[in-house]
């Protein structure tokens, strides 16, 4: 086994070392690092929800009336009434008829896929899907296959395969609306269709599309009309929302199967009262008139640096390691945090600068970054 200090130095040598900076105060679109003042274009506060003063108060109200910490296991003394009351509203939101909160969204994918799907069943996979999603279907034990990103052709494909061999095991489809390190949307009419075609289920994590998409913020799902055919809305609570945590909407015979089946929640203290206080603000604010008012700020806000952008991401592709990370570093001299993203986050040879927006950012501030982003073009 290698030393861990030369597993350190391979990383280097590859540029793919890692390290913690922490930011010098709150975060938001101005912060501190380094003794810097940075304009923020790396985080995935996508309404500017992180320290929006209603979720503070709500948050407060919460720690007054329930507390700051659960104690126990949802299912032995932690199931509180916040915890009931975010799994009611984030049921209505997503019109599922039942909901169950987890602490993050790797728990939730975790947790999630091994319970719906076992030895004897399959679950099909987008190649982009994130990691936390990969994980959970490499811990199920089920059949593992991958389509090639977004390719509809080869998912037909794999579910004739399968369903020529297995006329009635589970067949489990997982993907996300919004794609995060791309910002692309995956086919959700055309994986649907397929879906219902072949006896599958969908596992649809809409991390990036809350609050983003849809008439009240809920998403690709909401913004197509098919709500109600997907299977399991998964999400998390630490982007759009502002805070932190995760759900799975989902009929109520399935939830109750997950209470039963997901370790990630059987075995994990639940999360803050107050935490999940604050969550039902959050989604009754993203789904509120001003939640509105904020995705259109946040529409106008993309189509300044992308015209053509659907979403709050935007890549831009480098390819080498080095490279990305020697573009973030100019970025940063000139002011702006963008950070480089490289393998195992994204493919080998497709290292990048993630651009991510927020309703928040002045439009000065775009444009200024679209000006840098320009040169470094020419560089690259």
């Amino acid at each position: 086994m290698a030393d861990p200090a030369q597993e350190l130095a391979d990383l280097r040598q590859a540029g793919l070392l890692r390290s913690l900076r922490p930011l010098e105060g709150a975060t938001g679109v101005r912060i501190v690092r380094d003794g810097r003042e940075l304009w923020n274009f790396a985080s995935n506060d996508y309404l500017g929800l992180a320290a929006h003063p209603t979720l503070r108060a709500a948050f407060h109200e919460g720690l007054d009336r329930w507390g700051h910490g659960a104690a126990a296991s949802r299912l032995i003394t932690g199931s509180l009434p916040p915890h009931t009351a975010l799994e009611e509203t984030l049921a209505a939101a997503k019109g599922t008829g039942a909901a169950l909160s987890f602490s993050s969204g790797f728990a939730a994918a975790t947790g999630i896929i091994p319970a719906l799907v076992g030895r004897d069943d399959h679950v099909i996979l987008d190649k982009l899907a994130h990691a936390c999603l990969i994980d959970g279907a490499r811990l199920s034990g089920a059949s593992l296959r991958v389509f090639p990103h977004n390719d509809i052709g080869k998912l037909r494909r794999l579910l004739e395969t399968i369903r020529g061999k297995d006329a009635t095991g589970r067949i489990l489809i997982v993907t996300e609306s919004v794609f995060s390190m791309d910002g692309d949307l995956c086919p959700l009419r055309e994986i649907l269709d397929l879906k219902d075609e072949f006896g599958a289920h969908l596992l649809l994590d809409e991390a990036h599309g809350l609050g983003v998409l849809g008439s009240t913020g809920m998403g690709l799902a909401e913004e197509l009309g098919e709500q109600e055919r997907v299977d399991f809305h998964m999400g998390t609570l630490g982007k759009a929302a502002g805070l932190a945590g995760a759900y799975v909407a989902c009929p109520p015979v399935w939830r109750d199967l997950l209470v039963n089946r997901a370790r990630s929640f059987i075995f994990s203290t639940a999360p803050p009262p107050a935490l999940a206080h604050a969550a039902v603000a959050a989604i009754e604010l993203i789904r509120s008139a001003e939640g509105r008012s904020l995705r259109q700020r946040l529409r106008e806000n993309i189509e300044l640096l992308s015209p053509d952008g659907r979403t709050p991401i935007l890549p831009h592709i480098i390819g080498e390691n080095e490279a990305a990370l020697a573009a973030s570093a100019r970025l940063e001299a000139q002011g702006f945090l963008v950070p480089a993203i490289r393998f195992p986050t994204v493919p080998r040879g497709t290292a990048r600068l993630r651009i991510s927006l927020s309703a928040v950012h002045p439009p000065a501030a775009i444009q200024a970054l679209a000006g840098h982003l320009s040169v470094e073009q020419e560089i690259s």
